[in-house]
């Protein structure tokens, strides 16, 4: 579901990219900014770094629902959960996904951005062949801690699908109050809000962690340690500096189309996946008896 979602909506995750670390682009509506990737650099160009991005996609995903699912299985064992435990399980398997999967993360940042026309004078081009050659280099060139580059807000970060798996399940469970089972509409209302709570309140780390990934920019010269506190309120001050409070939410428009249908698609995907599974496993055991 999320792999599907991401393709359909991938052009607008690309707009947001750019608009977040190319700090020279002026803020334009989203469809303005994906006319002008095309028009400069050909119309496959919204779509460039896909492969990477779904890759690490499937990963953190596993690695997020599995963690999740397996702590609650453990925690919970049977019994009703809460929202207070539904948050502490959600910071939990963010933080396991942060640590495992943040080098994908930083790989496929770059390899998205690479060619791309940037505004920006001070940013060094890259020259990847792919996956593996990109992390080769990175090792070679900036030593393998790179690879976790933007881990500091990323675990801060952690915080916007606890946010969102707080929400979801909190509402779920007073639907299921009043109804037996949660439709399909239910599913993808409660996932989108949830999802669009989340990202506006933790969206100028967002933007903070995009930039410590793609690497590229000048920093702080007294601390040029990747993703520390100082450098993350650094960038967070040079921006409100440049363009006002409004620069810290520079491609948010973007951001919320593609995370939001995103979001509300795959949990409806979850859903019925649960449900299906849950059906599955009661009739084996039927059979059983």
């Amino acid at each position: 579901g999320s792999m599907t979602a991401m393709t359909v909506f991938f052009p607008l995750d690309t707009a947001r990219l750019r608009l977040q670390v190319d700090e020279k682009r002026k803020s334009k509506t989203t469809p303005a900014v994906l006319l002008e990737i095309i028009k400069e650099e050909g119309l496959l160009a919204p779509y460039r770094g896909w492969f990477p991005v779904i890759s690490s996609l499937c990963c953190s995903n596993f690695v997020y629902f599995y963690t999740f699912n397996s702590l609650k299985a453990l925690w919970v064992k049977g019994q009703h959960s809460t929202t207070g435990k539904d948050l502490v399980l959600g910071v939990v398997a963010g933080v396991v996904n942060v640590l495992l999967t943040t080098p994908l993360w930083v790989v496929n940042t770059r390899l998205k951005l690479q060619g791309a026309k940037f505004r920006n004078e001070d940013i060094v081009p890259t020259n990847y062949k792919g996956i593996i050659d990109a992390f080769h280099q990175i090792i070679r060139d900036e030593g393998v801690l790179a690879l976790w580059n933007g881990t500091f807000p990323s675990l801060l970060l952690v915080f916007n699908p606890a946010i969102q798996f707080m929400f979801y399940e909190g509402s779920k469970r007073k639907l299921l109050k009043k109804q037996l089972q949660l439709t399909s509409l239910d599913a993808f209302v409660i996932g989108a809000i949830a999802k669009a709570v989340a990202t506006t309140l933790t969206y100028p780390l967002q933007t903070v962690q995009s930039i410590l990934r793609f690497g590229r920019h000048r920093l702080n010269p007294e601390n040029r340690t990747l993703g520390s506190l100082r450098n993350v309120l650094y960038l967070l001050q040079q921006r409100v500096r440049r363009f006002g409070l409004m620069g810290l939410y520079k491609g948010l428009e973007a951001k919320l189309l593609q995370t939001v249908l995103t979001a509300a698609l795959m949990f409806l995907v979850y859903e019925k996946l649960t449900a299906a599974t849950f059906t599955v496993m009661g009739l084996k055991h039927s059979r059983k008896h």
